[in-house]
Order: structure tokens, then C-alpha cells, then sequence
């Protein structure tokens, strides 16, 4: 439907913003990674954001729908990466030097998000945080799958103690400041990362 101008005229239709949903959660993301979202009020969301408060509203229902909308982006970017990894075909030591490599990438790159994630997903509704610990064991399986046959000595339960450690010590970093430029940073976690897991890297 068109809209009226101050002169009474019809102008074009008003147009959603399709960037605003995406700007609301990182705003989110940031207001919440150092004190916690229970503490973060929708205006305050909406001020970080550059709209105002009620205007949340037009993209999620409650301040609840902002906290899953957030994590559950932070699970489908892991679960992106790891299908991209495993559906390349590669050797099952290069896969694996992918999905290391890919891990700290989103950890480094998106930390507000991830630190988020590990702070507030038991503050979710049951059903929900039901749903994203199952991901999370699904995306654990993926690495499971490609490090057995790297090491085959192993049992089942002794390779998922392996990617649990991995992926813990590369998500440490989301609660403290390193203070480290991102290259070495990278660099350290990647060596820890298969230091953990038994594995050499494949060199790209």
C-alpha cells in the first residue's frame, strides 16, 4: 500500500530495511558478551543498533526470539562450515585441517556471538536448548566421523574426548583477551587444535 507524504500525496511503499535483523543481533551480541543478556533491555538493544526500541519488534516477537534468533546463527555457521568441509571429498587429514582451521576462524572472526552463545544457551526455554545441544552433538559426530580413520588406536569414546578438548580449547579464547595479533593467535590455536587431536595439519 502506498504512503502519504507530509503534502497529502501518495509516495512509494515503505520499504523494510533487510540488514536491520542482522544489525539487531550483533548488536545484541556485543551489549550482551560482557555482562550477560538478561541484563540488556530492548532499548538499549535498539539504541546500539540505531533504531529505536519498539522497532525490534518488527523482526522478533520478544527479547527472548532475539537471544535464540542469535544463537541459533551461531550453530548454523558451524554446521555450514563443517558441511562445506566434509562435502569437498578431500582426504580425511586435509578435512580435518579444514574444519580446525574453519573453527577458529568463526570463533576469532565472531567472538561477541560465540561468547554469548556459551554464556546463555542453559538460559534458554527447554525445548530449545534441547534442540541446539543436539546440533552441537551432530557437529561433534562430523569431526568423530573424520578423525577415526586418522586414528584408528582409538575407541569411539576416546576420539570424542579428543574433538571436545579440541573444540574447548579453541573456544577458551572467547572468555579472556590474549592480546595477540589475529595471525598468531590463529597460528597457536591451529598447533594446539592438532596437538589435541594427534593429527598433523596439512600445509596449504
Amino acid at each position: 500500500m502506498p504512503t502519504r507524504t507530509s503534502s497529502g500525496t501518495a509516495g512509494p511503499p515503505r520499504r523494510r530495511d533487510p540488514d536491520r535483523g542482522e544489525r539487531i543481533l550483533e548488536a545484541a551480541a556485543r551489549l550482551a558478551a560482557g555482562r550477560g543478556f538478561h541484563t540488556v533491555g530492548m532499548a538499549e538493544i535498539g539504541a546500539e543498533a540505531g533504531i529505536v526500541g519498539s522497532g525490534i519488534y518488527r523482526h522478533f516477537a520478544s527479547k527472548e526470539a532475539v537471544l535464540l534468533a542469535l544463537l541459533d546463527r551461531g550453530m548454523a555457521r558451524l554446521e555450514a562450515s563443517a558441511a562445506a568441509a566434509l562435502a569437498a571429498g578431500t582426504p580425511e587429514r586435509e578435512t580435518l585441517t579444514v574444519l580446525v582451521a574453519d573453527h577458529i576462524r568463526l570463533v576469532t572472526e565472531n567472538r561477541t556471538e560465540f561468547a554469548v552463545y556459551y554464556g546463555e544457551v542453559h538460559t534458554l526455554p527447554a525445548e530449545a536448548r534441547r534442540d541446539l545441544r543436539r546440533r552441537q552433538r551432530h557437529h561433534v559426530e562430523d569431526w568423530v566421523h573424520v578423525l577415526a580413520p586418522l586414528r584408528p588406536d582409538l575407541s569411539d569414546g576416546e576420539l570424542r574426548v579428543l574433538v571436545h578438548a579440541c573444540v574447548g580449547a579453541i573456544q577458551s579464547t572467547l572468555f579472556f583477551r590474549s592480546g595477540l595479533d589475529q595471525h598468531r593467535l590463529v597460528g597457536l590455536l591451529g598447533g594446539l587444535a592438532h596437538g589435541l587431536l594427534g593429527v598433523d595439519p596439512v600445509h596449504r
